[in-house]
């Protein structure tokens, strides 16, 4: 039996698991299950309950709940040897103030650098710092942010990349690429709120270069559904693909549309259960 946790994907028994903890009854059918199918926000109780009980589980998130977070994945992208900007991870400001001190001018990232938060997506919590001040008050600021609970951050190393960044989407075995190229050359963030637009036709090399990169960093840590978003180095000859992070909700315009996704991953789904040996 295919067990589908999955609104949009039709298998031999469908359980809606959306907004609730996974009780006896889930359980009992993830065992009885050959694999399981699950949506892209399930909780991490349902899918480590399923990777328990079932051997077979799409889309593989082992990666997703092992490293979460900025911080998470920064960890990952060290444990495979994958290229990313130069960083710094903390738990706490404390922490930052403990390694460095207080003289936010003799911190060893050159200005401009860029501060993230833990926590956050689509550019929340993403700013870029200019001056020893500027990096002062993220620090305060990130000081009150934690009395609500809400910790760490990194600050990375500033990549000149003339305004874009490129998507890389892994649905299964397929992997697709677009730009985010941002029109408002004064604007920092490269993601579609702030004005960017979609290019899918710009440097195909450079495009085969990340899908290429980003296909091998997926055989290492088996993930088969997310959006990867890297940024190429106008200073590097030539450039060569860095990684900035790893999207395991990510928007569907670059991909035509939700109709669209949801057949890719329809289709990705149905050749993972060929291999398997299954189908629905």
């Amino acid at each position: 039996m295919v067990l589908s946790f999955h609104p949009n994907i039709v298998a031999h028994k469908n359980i809606l698991c959306a907004g609730r903890m996974p009780n006896d009854e889930d359980q009992a059918a993830i065992c009885l299950s050959r694999a399981v199918i699950l949506p892209q926000g399930c909780s991490q109780a349902l899918y480590r309950l399923c990777r328990k009980y079932c051997a077979k589980v799409f889309p593989n998130y082992d990666a997703r709940f092992d490293f979460p977070g900025k911080l998470g994945q920064t960890r990952l992208f060290q444990k495979v040897g994958a290229p990313f900007p130069h960083t710094y991870a903390f738990q706490t400001v404390a922490s930052c103030y403990e390694l460095f001190g207080k003289q936010t001018h003799e911190f060893p990232l050159d200005f401009p650098c860029v501060f993230k938060s833990d926590w956050g997506g689509e550019g929340e919590g993403v700013f870029l710092l200019k001056t020893p001040e500027a990096l002062e008050h993220a620090l305060k600021r990130a000081q009150l942010i934690e009395q609500s609970g809400q910790k760490g951050f990194l600050l990375q190393e500033y990549i000149h990349s003339s305004g874009r960044s490129l998507r890389v989407v892994v649905i299964g075995e397929e992997f697709f690429s677009y730009w985010r190229v941002q029109r408002d050359a004064s604007q920092f963030l490269t993601n579609l709120e702030t004005g960017a637009v979609i290019d899918h036709d710009s440097d195909p090399e450079f495009q085969e270069a990340a899908k290429t990169t980003v296909c091998d960093f997926c055989a290492k840590t088996g993930i088969n559904l997310a959006g990867f978003d890297l940024l190429f180095s106008h200073n590097e000859k030539p450039p060569q693909p860095l990684f900035l992070e790893i999207n395991y909700f990510f928007g569907r315009r670059g991909m035509g549309g939700s109709l669209k996704y949801y057949e890719l991953v329809d289709r990705a789904v149905n050749l993972w259960l060929k291999r398997q040996g299954l189908s629905l």
